[in-house]
């Protein structure tokens, strides 16, 4: 394979996992790696473009900024793009941004001691414009994909710092980044812990869920601040004369009533932005908030105009991102864990450690090949950091440490948690994993009726791991279909609970038993058996019992559906518990399959998508992908999650990701909205 073939699959991989971060980050609030990492892959994606045009797409994320707005709130065009920085990730890298930017200045014949910079640190938290007219916020928004965010004013309306009227009438849009402040984030999830309830993972998800909620009342709750460090349109002073710095700016936004960013003003010598960088990154330990970063300016509006704007950042400024925090501490011991389908995973018990805003005293080894790679031993003096600022994770041992009392771990010979034997699965991951193959282990089950009440499954909001362990403990629960025949008064007289909990819980185990027979496909946690295989699955069977029947190769016919996975349905379907079950929902009065469709009830049209496969990419004019996949099966159609061979058409919105180039290099059709619709009018 030559370089340029090498590049362009590098480009691919970096744009899919790239596009899957930014899902998680903006979207979601629930990030899988640090920021630092997203960033550096960011960077060498935006330099393979850069040096190879002809591996540039227009669908790749470095055009995009941000994440797509969420269904949930009105959408927002913003009156002016809110653009993201270029970052830099060292101190050369950082001097090389000013020696190019002042250069561009004295070559335009501006003064050396006129350049000056100004240095701030990037605070880790959520973006928002807010506009006023003539005084009054009228509207306050996320970013969104940096054109287009979410409608958050009343929201917005609860924070602290942010005016509701200015001391003066006037017509402007400023932009600030809204945080929790670690005391209020501790605070919060200590109460969440001692209701046994999930604990918010740092400040920025629980900033940016908190803002996002439908009740403005939920939001106050969270007792959100913020920081304004710019102001993008309108006039910041009544006579209509304009700042000339961004200092000045930051002044003006101050006495507006804004909380505005602290900014230090220094001369273009990289030295002392060097030495400001290094200050703001030794204070981050005692600051109250997060920040990832410092943010270096031109301090002069004017000087940026003359550098100027790439399409999507300017040139005048660059974010320094400082890598993740790490700790040393002493490994105490190591604990295995039982998974919901049995595998044991390694969990390092630690001597506390403050790390990242929290007290860390856990972290994961992931799997026996990371402990034996990193040498780590019990009794060690380890390096911990947050994976994307949230999961504790051992990076090594400190072996200059060792004393000679360390000991090597080893696997135990039988499950911690039922005593059964276990046994290597040789097929787990790439080179295998421990399992428990006792379907009735209670870490098993735990860890199982967890999984079948999570989100993406049954969605049983309020049945967390907390209450599941109460229930399996208290004997009211021996396996998922318990939960419909729960018995209220018994609920309810458990700790932490009582009758309005109760309630709540059985108000969502009702709207459980119409999830439809794809999330409960989903929610009985087959292996390797995901939401958007549980839907392929279900849209060719139409129902749970149907899969009792199903044979490998049946299954394998169906687009997304491999080899294993279609095993790994049929194993599961073979198990005498699994019958008994699906009887047991049956009878408790969960929907196992989709509603027939009487013959006298089919609307004109309803077939004019039938036997047609359609994978959906990007975010679509006027309907939601949900929405657009109810309306491709109604009339007939199906959809998938990847594109391949058998896909007949990729439907296709803005913002769409690899499933676009996918789709180009197969040959198959891309169409739009409107001619989704006009098939289905035909």
């Amino acid at each position: 394979m030559d370089e340029i073939a090498l590049l362009r699959a590098e480009a691919e991989e970096l744009r899919k996992k790239i596009t899957r971060a930014a899902e998680l980050y903006y979207n979601q609030d629930a990030p899988e790696i640090s920021d630092y990492e997203y960033d550096r892959m960011f960077e060498r994606l935006k330099r393979i473009e850069s040096e190879h045009p002809e591996l540039d797409e227009p669908d790749s994320p470095t055009h995009r900024v941000g994440g797509a707005p969420s269904e949930k709130f009105a959408k927002i065009t913003h009156p002016v793009k809110m653009g993201s920085l270029s970052d830099v990730f060292s101190e050369d890298e950082m001097r090389a941004f000013l020696e190019r930017t002042t250069k561009t200045l004295l070559d335009a014949g501006t003064p050396a001691d006129e350049i000056v910079y100004s240095v701030e640190p990037k605070i880790d938290g959520l973006s928002v414009s807010l506009t006023y007219e003539r005084g009054i916020l009228t509207v306050g928004a996320t970013r969104g994909d940096g054109t287009v965010g979410e409608n958050v004013t009343e929201n917005l309306l609860t924070v602290a710092g942010i005016p509701r009227t200015l001391p003066e009438p006037l017509d402007l849009t400023v932009r600030g980044e809204v945080y929790m402040p670690r005391a209020v984030f501790e605070e919060i999830n200590e109460q969440k812990e001692a209701e046994g309830a999930r604990t918010f993972a740092n400040p920025r998800n629980a900033a940016a869920g908190s803002l996002r909620r439908l009740d403005a009342k939920e939001t106050a709750a969270a007792r959100l601040d913020i920081f304004v460090f710019n102001y993008q349109t309108g006039a910041l002073y009544a006579d209509g004369r304009e700042p000339l710095s961004h200092g000045e700016t930051i002044r003006r936004i101050g006495e507006l009533g804004f909380h505005a960013i602290r900014i230090r003003t220094l001369t273009a010598d990289a030295d002392e932005v060097i030495r400001a960088i290094r200050e703001i990154g030794a204070e981050r330990d005692s600051l109250p908030y997060d920040i990832d970063g410092a943010v270096v300016k031109l301090d002069s509006l004017a000087q940026r105009k003359l550098v100027g704007e790439l399409p999507s950042v300017p040139k005048w400024a660059a974010a320094f991102k400082y890598p993740p925090e790490q700790k040393k501490t002493k490994l105490l011991s190591i604990e295995c864990n039982v998974g919901r389908t049995g595998v044991l995973t390694p969990l390092a018990l630690l001597e506390p450690v403050r790390l990242a805003g929290t007290t860390v005293s856990r972290a994961t080894l992931h799997n026996i090949d990371i402990i034996r790679e990193r040498d780590i031993r019990i009794g060690d003096t380890v390096v911990v950091q947050k994976a994307g600022d949230i999961i504790p994770e051992i990076i090594g041992s400190v072996k200059e440490a060792r004393d000679g009392s360390e000991t090597p771990f080893s696997f135990p010979e039988t499950c911690p948690s039922c005593g059964e034997r276990l046994f290597w699965d040789s097929e787990e991951g790439d080179s295998g994993a421990l399992r428990c193959q006792n379907p009735a282990c209670p870490a098993q089950l735990e860890r199982g009726i967890a999984h079948f009440a999570s989100r993406g499954a049954m969605n049983i909001d309020g049945l967390g791991p907390a209450l599941v362990k109460a229930l399996i403990d208290g004997g009211l629960i021996a396996d998922a279909a318990d939960l419909f025949t729960l018995d209220r008064d018994a609920v309810a007289a458990l700790p932490r609970m009582g009758a309005k909990s109760a309630d709540n819980l059985f108000a969502a185990l009702d709207g459980a038993r119409h999830a439809g027979p794809a999330r409960l496909l989903y929610a009985l946690g087959i292996r390797h058996t995901g939401e958007a295989a549980s839907e392929a699955v279900i849209g060719r069977f139409r129902s749970i019992d149907a899969l009792f029947d199903a044979t490998t190769e049946e299954l394998e016919d169906i687009p997304d559906i491999g080899h294993v996975t279609a095993e790994t349905i049929t194993e599961f379907f073979a198990l005498p518990e699994t019958r008994l079950l699906v009887d047991k929902l049956k009878a408790a009065g969960v929907e196992c399959a989709l509603p027939e469709e009487e013959p006298g009830d089919s609307e004109p049209g309803d077939s004019a998508l039938d036997g047609l496969t359609f994978v959906l990419t990007g975010t679509l004019p006027t309907m939601s992908r949900t929405e657009a996949s109810e309306l491709i099966k109604k009339h007939g159609g199906k959809t998938a999650g990847s594109v391949s061979k058998k896909t007949d058409y990729v439907l296709a919105g803005e913002n769409a990701g690899s499933k676009l180039t996918k789709a180009e290099e197969l040959g198959v059709k891309i169409i739009g909205e409107a001619e989704l619709l006009g098939m289905i009018r035909k």
